[in-house]
């Protein structure tokens, strides 16, 4: 054999000798794995379940902020506060009874009602569910450091309403431990409010029952808080009117209410309040009876309050003049086979009086002298049978039936507040057009740096005549004397209206109306009081005229608004309004 050829058989033999080793080696190991593997599964199966029990890999969800709701200055109105939620494993405390009774105790339930919900948790397969929701962090703290075995916590948000019932109708409320809103602005904004929850994943420790999250492994998706909104709403006035409007309502034992506040230059909300109202902080107190913004969604024949809009027709149409003379004698008039009356034969009076003293007969001789087409114009230009632009959830557009299906009798009962209906919205938002001399402007329940663009509906000098005329009402004479505000000029009209059931008028039932601007030289708001089938006294004149005077005087105080009336022009010689029927006055 050649000297290479036995270097490589050497060679050969030392390959094979490590391969041979190499292989002992794996087989010892393999060997030593498939004991311990056997080892573990038989004799050590006791022990790796309860450590499957203690070492958990998870996911959370990273709850966000949901975005709170606030008044324009700033206060608010509706806000997400953390809360934590006591969990528990099933299979760490089913069969520890003492447990569950130490628990129950210490969250204030009854032992039985949360042994079920463990014993069910256990039976679905269940490794977490939740015992008890809404408690504050401390006292979430406090059941965690009892360190009873499978129990945690999870930190969640609860939406809480600072001002309550006062502001319900307009923020709304959302759903109970879910970022959703289902009225009111927390509805109409969701998507606005509404964060974006995040996730990640951990490692659990549960050892000593005390589940501790010991190595977090990723954020698979960051929280995304809500936006703030900054509503149009002024708190101080809203108070105001909650106050006022809730008082009315027990002293007159009315069934219902709503009080509107606007700024007339810009038509922002500055107060929108009604009655009945509900807790939104206390779900047992929400009711559909209770939860319906009236002032938006409900909708009535408004009375008298129309008749500005049908002198405003007048005017526009050169029949007409401030200087017109309007025979009423001998004080009914009869359309069809409707018999339409003033409390009074008034006989001759002004085109103004027609306004001041509320008269059918003059209101409803001056509609039927208009065309039909002409009328119906005006009082859609004023907003009426069309929603304000506020885009508040369920808002009506209110009933404007078109001129095409008007008789005489029909176009007669309109020029007195019959034969149409109307939002209280609706309502005020036409008044701020004589307050904005004629500019017609969308509702906004959101603070605005500038107003929104208006379209002018009527010419500016007819609106500040109607202004003019308004004023009168509330002057010694007027059916409004007691909406006057001392020191301010206003102006605003009265209305009374008979409630329609089944098709047919109640004669004891009857919404009291007044709608009015202050202050006239310049105008800043515009107010409006609405009392349902209240008792008693029941005209517009007596029931929502005071209340008007009252909430005014009080919102041009807190607004800082100077007086534009002298101390001897405020002066008013006391005079009692006549006893006035219910058609409208």
């Amino acid at each position: 054999m050649s000297i290479g050829a036995e270097t490589k058989e050497k060679s050969l033999r030392r390959f094979r000798l490590r391969s041979i080793t190499i292989l002992a080696i794996l087989l010892m190991l393999v060997g030593s794995l498939v004991i311990r593997a056997l080892y573990l599964q038989i004799y050590d199966r006791d022990f790796l379940i309860s450590r499957g029990e203690r070492i958990h890999i998870g996911s959370e969800t990273i709850f966000a902020h949901r975005g709170s709701i606030k008044d324009r200055n700033g206060e608010l109105l509706a806000i997400s506060s953390p809360v934590d939620v006591i969990t528990a494993n099933p299979r760490m405390i089913v069969d520890n009874m003492i447990k569950i009774q130490e628990l129950a105790e210490v969250l204030g339930m009854d032992h039985l009602v949360l042994g079920k919900r463990i014993s069910d948790g256990y039976k679905s397969g269940k490794q977490e569910i939740n015992i008890k929701r809404r408690l504050s962090p401390e006292k979430a703290n406090q059941v965690m450091s009892l360190g009873f075995p499978g129990v945690d916590k999870r930190r969640e948000y609860d939406r809480y309403y600072p001002a309550g019932e006062v502001t319900a109708h307009l923020v709304g409320l959302t759903m109970r431990y879910e970022d959703k809103g289902i009225e009111g602005l927390e509805v109409k904004y969701n998507d606005v409010l509404k964060g974006k929850s995040g996730k990640k994943t951990f490692i659990r420790d549960n050892k000593k029952g005390k589940r501790n999250k010991v190595q977090s492994i990723k954020q698979l998706r960051p929280p995304i808080p809500g936006k703030d909104i900054e509503t149009s709403i002024d708190l101080r006035l809203q108070y105001l009117a909650y106050k006022n409007l809730k008082k009315a309502i027990k002293e007159y034992n009315a069934a219902s209410g709503s009080i509107i506040i606007l700024d007339a230059k810009t038509n922002e909300v500055l107060a929108l309040v009604n009655q009945p109202s509900y807790n939104p902080n206390d779900r047992s107190q929400y009711t559909p009876e209770s939860q319906r913004n009236r002032a938006v969604t409900d909708i009535y024949e408004p009375g008298s309050t129309i008749k500005p809009l049908i002198l405003t027709a007048a005017l526009e149409s050169g029949k007409y003049s401030l200087a017109s003379i309007i025979d009423t004698s001998p004080g009914s008039i009869k359309v069809g086979s409707e018999k339409i009356e003033d409390p009074d034969n008034l006989g001759s009076i002004s085109f103004s009086t027609v306004l001041t003293r509320s008269s059918n007969v003059g209101a409803t001789k001056i509609a039927l002298s208009l065309d039909a087409e002409q009328l119906w114009d005006t009082l859609t230009r004023f907003g009426f049978g069309s929603l304000t632009l506020s885009n508040f959830p369920a808002e009506s557009p209110g009933i404007l039936h078109h001129h095409s299906n008007w008789r005489d009798v029909r176009q007669a009962t309109i020029s007195y507040g019959y034969g149409l209906s109307v939002t209280p919205m609706q309502l005020a938002r036409a008044y701020a057009v004589f307050g904005a001399e004629g500019i017609l402007r969308p509702i906004s329940l959101l603070k605005m740096d500038e107003p929104k663009q208006g379209v002018s509906v009527v010419d500016s000098e007819i609106a500040k005549k109607i202004s003019l005329m308004l004023e009168e009402v509330v002057r010694p004479g007027g059916t409004g004397i007691k909406a006057r505000v001392p020191s301010y000029r206003i102006g605003g009209k009265t209305g009374t209206a008979w409630l329609s059931k089944n098709g047919n008028y109640s004669k004891e039932e009857y919404i009291s109306t007044f709608v009015g601007i202050a202050p006239l030289n310049n105008p800043r708001l515009v107010v409006l009081v609405k009392i349902d089938k209240p008792q008693g006294l029941y005209y517009g004149s007596d029931v929502a005229a005071p209340i008007f005077s009252e909430v005014t005087s009080a919102a041009l105080r807190l607004l800082g608004v100077p007086p534009d009336l002298l101390p001897e022009e405020s002066i008013f010689t006391h005079v009692e309004s006549k006893t006035l029927n219910g058609n409208g006055l």
